[in-house]
């Protein structure tokens, strides 16, 4: 009797270790290519946007920085249009992006994080990548999850932004497919110029601050320059004068020497005092432009026109060649 107990309870125990290594093979072959640390990475990448490796090394000004393949929560302070041009998940970013016409609807479940930013309040939110412009609190923001320094500048044009952005969230193919969309979007806007505005029509881009100072702006600054310049392929007024210079500010002497056939103005006002902007549209320097005896002097949305992110540039175009055309019929009266 003792015998045969034996035998039945070695019959339970190879049975039951056989089912365990059946159990071990399925997991070793659903599983068999996931990293045993870090954040889960919850869609596979596709073949052409990211390697299978779960973490990569991205080289900065700083060193190389471990970063995941395909982040799922991101937080920045004044990226988000870029981030989210290529579709990343925006979860927490610097105030005035709420501001910016272009993206407020995709930001609507995003966190304000300050600005500067604020540490504590990154914390609570537990991104898997952190991207910044500025690097005050670099070091304490490293602590929570990988974090890049990409200072302002680093990219000059709209193809390198989404390139820049596309390579840092695993999204290449999407940073393509906008740059697609941003040439058709181009070419369909200067078709639509033609025979509106004159091929040798030279287009400026100012502003003027709550403080009285008048600046003239150049392709990558924002105020429209990457639609203007870049997409339109309209001309500068000050073209052979310091065009490397992005801003130059200019007294209300020598704006003659800088003014346009179109001229664009946005007004840097918070508090909306409207002081600087009377006083300057009452000055016999700027009612004698040839822009404004033309009707061809725009005042420009602050909001809308002071942003250069990919999405927002997208959209600059649609809004400058409609006020174009409309400002076109309505001087044809």
């Amino acid at each position: 009797m003792l015998k045969k107990k034996s035998y039945l309870s070695l019959s339970v125990l190879i049975l039951m270790l056989s089912v365990l290594v059946s159990a071990c093979g399925g997991t070793n072959h659903t599983n068999g290519n996931a990293a045993t640390n870090g954040p889960k990475v919850t869609e596979a990448p596709a073949a052409t946007d990211a390697p299978a490796a779960q973490f990569r090394s991205y080289e900065t000004a700083k060193g190389a920085v471990e970063i995941p393949v395909k982040p799922l929560k991101i937080v920045t302070d004044y990226y988000g249009g870029e981030l989210l041009s290529v579709g990343a998940n925006v979860i927490g970013v610097e105030p005035s992006a709420f501001d910016n016409p272009f993206i407020k609807d995709l930001l609507k479940d995003a966190e304000d994080v300050g600005a500067p930013i604020n540490v504590e309040k990154v914390l609570e939110l537990q991104p898997d990548l952190i991207v910044v412009m500025y690097d005050e609190s670099y070091e304490a923001l490293s602590k929570i999850a990988p974090t890049l320094h990409i200072p302002y500048g680093t990219a000059t044009n709209v193809y390198e932004t989404l390139r820049l952005f596309g390579d840092i969230t695993g999204a290449k193919v999407k940073a393509e497919q906008f740059i697609v969309d941003f040439d058709k979007k181009a070419a369909e806007g200067r078709e639509k110029l033609k025979g509106i505005i004159d091929e040798n029509a030279t287009f400026g881009l100012y502003e003027l601050t709550d403080k009285g100072e008048l600046w003239i702006f150049g392709d990558n600054a924002g105020r429209g320059g990457q639609a203007v310049y870049n997409a339109l392929k309209m001309k500068m007024p000050h073209s052979g004068k310091s065009t490397e210079e992005q801003t130059i500010q200019l007294s209300l002497e020598v704006l003659p020497e800088y003014a346009a056939d179109y001229m664009f103005l946005t007004t840097y006002d918070p508090e909306k005092k409207g002081e600087e902007l009377t006083k300057l549209k009452s000055s016999a320097v700027w009612s004698g432009l040839k822009a404004s005896k033309n009707n061809t002097l725009f005042y420009n949305d602050y909001d809308t026109f002071y942003r250069y992110d990919p999405i927002a540039i997208l959209g600059q175009i649609d809004i400058i060649v409609d006020m174009l055309i409309e400002r076109s019929e309505e001087n044809k009266k």
